[in-house]
């Protein structure tokens, strides 16, 4: 009885077991990746280039995951009869996990290296990976309706970063394991240092999986529609928009599983580099990863996931073409280094890509038909990342006997010189073609519509407005003067996609320097300080008798709220706390001159908002600061405290529609929220005195 009231839906959820459900969620996703890294591509590639495969063969191995998803057309069937996607999603994904432990086993019971070893290998993986795409539409759906859309970008970030911590740990261990073993033991047992690592992994992370899986509640599905399963799947078709996002998640996964699978191989066998050193540049490639989620994941909320792929995505293909550099035509004293650049970029630009193209789907699918509408798009994306590694291992072997250059020659009477600025053979000429492919499908992404969304240049101007936050006050400094006046928008006309990316997330990481720094001085509270003596003034000064017509209420507080939110251009404050001081400085001198008191409100809002943006700040976090500020400030001047919050939003919701359209319902939504009990409003700011 107990055992079916675990995989028992429920007709609603209170928050404390949506939250309790969520925190299951990120140890679920923590025990997956860190089991993930030990079966992933390069691990992986690794065991079956022992056990013998070939490029084809290791191709394969890579696609097979992903062949088997279109199946999970089964499951959507099997979710809507049942209606028990936990049930349906546990069993199937514990069968997946226990089936690693038998393929552990191979170097055990047959001949290594050997055909058979290798089709034993290829047999398991692929019922493995059946029953994976079994749970795989069960799943999504389940997590389309725990996981609340408002915040799915950041929460799903907040899962990843935990995640590739552990598989950054688990992953680096099991590499340095399997190095230890090779070289003290015999050259024929060296496959039994996978044997064990896999094993141990499959035990504990592996089916530790499953298990805090059977721990989240399930919502009750909505009321079916009476619809053939066929008829449902046929919807996303149908949907102009959806169908664009479904034609790029094909395109995109097949370029970059062109390339992506054979990197690990290329490093092994081309370059001739030990497991342990593969593994630590994808750790190092991993630990960015983590530290850009809390970059791309808030930022995916607030301007649209479109945006944030289309520039991450532009990154990750520049880092593929970077890899036909590694050799020249072989590896050469730049080689690591650009091997490590490669890594740190491909982390960062991951992890907008994770976050983005995984968020982007449960946001466009409509409510009640999220299964349909995620499994196809699982179906497509799986589909394209399947052919490409079983294209790339056949194109890896035809390129490593043909040979694509350009060569400039200078001939004298008595001699030729030549000169081979590009020479592409094997890998090479495979992962530029990859490059080329990713192109086209970005080309696609600009024909998909998504509700909220901003352009690229918002984000890379995102990515920049923490160096001049930064770094202004410091611009007289010879060095970081020309990093803060640089007109970085020259990039754009730079016919290289992905460099602006670059260079903005450089920027980013210089900027995060320089504030943690500038943090450490403790400026913060007095700088909000004098900017609330300054708004007050500001306010009172606007009518040397005292008083003033009651229609400029609103213009005043206005250009002073603005005013006091550009300077963050200059300071590395907290928006929010930045923006209760100055509604706490308009209040101040409202009471002062006695103006109206809704219209100063209302102004207020709107020049919060206003100056957010123009400083590059959040304005949602602004507007937020300001409806505290506002509640704070009528308790004690003995307003309305409802009436305050509600002009100081209307205000801010208004410019929102104006400046940034996509924070416009959540300012509102802010308003509602009332002040803490123990938010108690902070001492009288000193009224007299200068900035």
């Amino acid at each position: 009885m107990g055992l079916l009231s675990l995989f028992q839906p429920k007709t609603t959820l209170s928050d404390e077991e949506s939250r309790r459900g969520q925190r299951w969620l990120i140890w679920e996703g923590t025990a997956q990746m860190g089991f993930n890294s030990i079966t992933g591509s390069g691990f992986v590639a690794a065991f079956a280039l022992l056990l013998g495969a070939n490029n084809f063969q290791i191709g394969m191995l890579a696609a097979l995951p992903f062949l088997t998803m279109p199946l999970q057309v089964v499951t959507v069937g099997l979710v809507e009869r049942l209606r028990r996607r936990k049930l349906i999603s546990v069993v199937g994904w514990l069968l997946s996990q226990a089936l690693w432990i038998p393929i552990a086993l191979i170097p055990l019971f047959l001949a290594v290296p050997g055909a058979s070893a290798i089709s034993a290998l290829l047999a398991l993986v692929g019922v493995q990976s059946l029953f994976t795409a079994i749970q795989n539409a069960a799943w999504n759906s389940w997590l389309r309706d725990l996981v609340p859309q408002k915040t799915m970008g950041e929460f799903f970030a907040r899962r990843l970063r935990y995640a590739t911590l552990a598989a950054m740990g688990f992953g680096l261990a099991a590499a340095v394991f399997v190095d230890f073993w090779r070289n003290n033991t015999a050259p024929q047992s060296e496959a039994i240092g996978y044997t064990i690592a896999i094993l141990a992994g499959a035990l504990t992370l592996g089916l530790g999986s499953p298990l805090f899986r059977s721990f989240m509640p399930e919502p009750e599905m909505p009321p079916a529609q009476g619809r053939s399963i066929f008829s449902a799947l046929a919807d996303p078709f149908r949907d102009r928009n959806y169908r664009v996002l479904l034609l790029f998640h094909f395109l995109w996964s097949f370029s970059i599983q062109l390339a992506v699978p054979f990197f690990a191989v290329y490093m092994l066998t081309k370059l001739g580099l030990p497991v342990s050193a593969v593994l630590g540049l994808s750790v190092l490639s991993q630990a960015f990863n983590v530290m850009f989620l809390r970059v791309w994941g808030p930022l995916a909320d607030r301007v649209g996931n479109k945006a944030v792929i289309s520039v991450t995505s532009s990154m990750l293909l520049l880092v593929i073409l970077g890899w036909t550099f590694t050799t020249m035509p072989e590896r050469y004293f730049f080689t690591v280094p650009l091997l490590v650049i490669l890594h740190i970029l491909a982390g960062i630009a991951s992890a907008g890509v994770n976050v983005a193209t995984s968020t982007i789907g449960f946001k466009m699918a409509p409510h009640g038909q999220a299964t349909a509408y995620l499994a196809a798009t699982s179906v497509v994306a799986n589909l394209g990342a399947g052919l490409g590694p079983l294209i790339g291992g056949r194109l890896a072997d035809f390129f490593s006997v043909h040979k694509f250059s350009v060569t400039f020659a200078w001939e004298r009477p008595d001699s030729v010189f030549n000169f081979a600025p590009i020479s592409l053979t094997g890998f090479d000429l495979m992962f530029g073609i990859a490059f080329l492919l990713g192109l086209l499908s970005l080309n696609v992404l600009t024909l998909l519509r998504e509700q909220g969304e901003a352009s690229e240049e918002v984000v890379i101007d995102s990515l920049f407005a923490p160096m001049q936050r930064a770094l202004g006050p410091m611009s007289s400094v010879p060095g970081l003067g020309l990093l803060t006046h640089f007109p970085f928008g020259y990039l754009r006309r730079v016919p290289v996609p992905g460099l602006e990316a670059v260079v903005g997330v450089t920027a980013y990481q210089v900027a995060t320097a320089a504030q943690a720094a500038g943090e450490a001085v403790g400026r913060a509270r007095e700088l909000a300080t004098q900017i609330a003596r300054a708004v007050d003034q500001s306010v009172t000064s606007a009518w040397p008798g005292g008083r003033g017509p009651a229609h400029s209420s609103s213009d005043i507080a206005r250009a002073a709220a603005r005013g006091a939110l550009r300077s963050l251009g200059d300071a590395a404050v907290d928006v929010s706390h930045m923006a209760r001081y100055a509604v706490g400085g308009v209040a101040r001198g409202l009471h002062r001159v006695g103006g109206d008191a809704e219209e100063f409100m209302w102004g207020a809002g709107y020049g919060v908002v206003e100056g957010a943006v123009e400083a590059n700040a959040d304005p949602v976090a602004a507007a937020e600061g300001a409806i505290l500020g506002a509640r704070s400030e009528a308790r004690r001047m003995n307003m309305d405290e409802q009436l305050a919050a509600d002009r100081v939003a209307q205000g801010a919701s208004e410019a929102a529609r104006l400046l940034y359209p996509s924070a416009e319902a959540r300012i509102l939504r802010a308003a509602q929220r009332p002040l803490p009990e123990d938010d108690e409003p902070e001492a009288d700011h000193p009224t007299t005195g200068t900035v």
